[in-house]
C-alpha cells in the first residue's frame, strides 16, 4: 500500500474540493481558503465556477476539465502537480467524481504518490437522503441508470430487490420513462422520493409510494433531480402459485432478461423468494 501523508509541506498537492449545489452560500471557509491559495484550479466548467469565485473573492487561475477533454487536461495537470503545484479540482456543483469529471487524474495522482486531499462539502445524494425521510444508515449510489439495452434492465432488477435504500440521478426529460420502469419492477406501493432543485429557491421533496410520485410528477418536473427508492421489503408468507410466477417469468419485461435478472426482478414483483423462482424458471428452460 502506497500510504500518503497528507500533510506533506513540500511537491505538488491535489486538492479535492466540493462547491456548492445551488446555494453559493454553502461553501466551507476550508475550501473558500483552498481556492484561493491553489496555483491552479481545475473546474469542469469555467463559465459557472468563475460566479462562485467572484462571490467569494477568489482570483485563482483556471483551466477546464470535463468529460470532453479529461485525458489530455489529466496529463497536463499531473506534469504541473509534479513539479509542486497545488492544484484544485471542482465539479459545476458538489462533490467532484461523484457522477462527475475527475476520477482518472486522481487515480494517476494517487499511482504517482502525489498527495489527494479532500475538502468536503455538499453533496446532493447525501443532501437528498437525510432529508427523504427514507432509510439512511446503509444505502446505495446508482447515478444514472444505462440509458437502454440489457445493462438497464439488470440495474432496474437490482434496484427491485435490494435492501437498501437506493439514490439514483435522473434528467427531467427522462423521469417519466424511469418512474414508469421502476414502477414495473418495484411495484406501486413502494416507498420512494424525488427531490428537485436542493438548495435552490423551488427547492421540492415529494414523497410516498412510486405511484403517488409518478402522478405528482404527471405535468413534468423542472431543475436536477435526486430519486430515491426504499428497501425492498422482506418476503411475506409464501402463498403465490407456481402458475402466477411462471406466467410472470413470460411476461416480456421478465423473459428479455438474463436469468438472474429474470429470476430477481419477478421475485420482488410478486414476493416470493428468489430461489423458488430460479428453481422454476430452470424447469421452464
Amino acid at each position: 500500500m502506497n500510504a500518503q501523508p497528507n500533510d506533506k509541506p513540500a511537491g505538488g498537492q491535489l486538492f479535492v474540493v466540493a462547491t456548492p449545489i445551488g446555494n453559493l452560500e454553502d461553501i466551507s471557509l476550508r475550501a473558500i481558503r483552498v481556492l484561493r491559495e491553489a496555483d491552479l484550479i481545475a473546474a469542469e466548467d469555467t463559465r459557472t465556477s468563475r460566479k462562485l469565485c467572484q462571490r467569494h473573492g477568489i482570483d485563482t487561475p483556471m483551466t477546464p476539465l470535463h468529460e470532453h477533454n479529461e485525458a489530455k487536461a489529466a496529463s497536463g495537470l499531473l506534469a504541473r502537480l509534479e513539479e509542486g503545484w497545488r492544484i484544485a479540482l471542482i465539479s459545476d456543483a458538489g462533490t467532484p467524481l461523484v457522477s462527475d469529471p475527475g476520477f482518472p487524474l486522481v487515480r494517476e495522482a494517487r499511482r504517482r504518490g502525489i498527495p489527494v486531499i479532500p475538502i468536503p462539502g455538499p453533496s446532493s445524494p447525501i443532501a437528498a437522503l437525510s432529508a427523504s425521510g427514507l432509510p439512511a444508515e446503509r444505502f446505495m449510489f446508482q447515478g444514472f441508470l444505462p440509458r437502454s439495452g440489457r445493462a438497464r434492465a439488470e440495474r432496474l432488477a437490482e434496484i427491485a430487490t435490494a435492501r437498501v435504500t437506493q439514490v439514483l440521478l435522473e434528467s427531467p426529460r427522462r423521469l417519466a420513462r424511469t418512474l414508469d420502469e421502476l414502477l414495473d419492477a418495484c411495484g406501486p406501493t413502494r416507498e420512494a422520493c424525488l427531490a428537485r432543485e436542493i438548495t435552490k429557491l423551488h427547492e421540492t421533496f415529494i414523497t410516498g409510494t412510486l405511484a403517488h410520485i409518478r402522478e405528482a410528477s404527471q405535468g413534468g418536473v423542472r431543475g436536477e433531480i435526486v430519486l430515491l427508492v426504499a428497501p425492498a421489503p422482506a418476503a411475506p408468507e409464501d402463498n403465490v402459485s407456481d402458475t402466477t410466477i411462471m406466467e410472470r417469468l413470460r411476461e416480456p419485461d421478465a423473459a428479455a432478461l438474463p436469468p438472474g435478472a429474470r429470476a430477481r426482478l419477478v421475485a420482488a414483483a410478486l414476493g416470493v423468494p428468489r430461489d423458488r423462482v430460479y428453481a422454476l424458471l430452470a424447469r421452464m428452460d
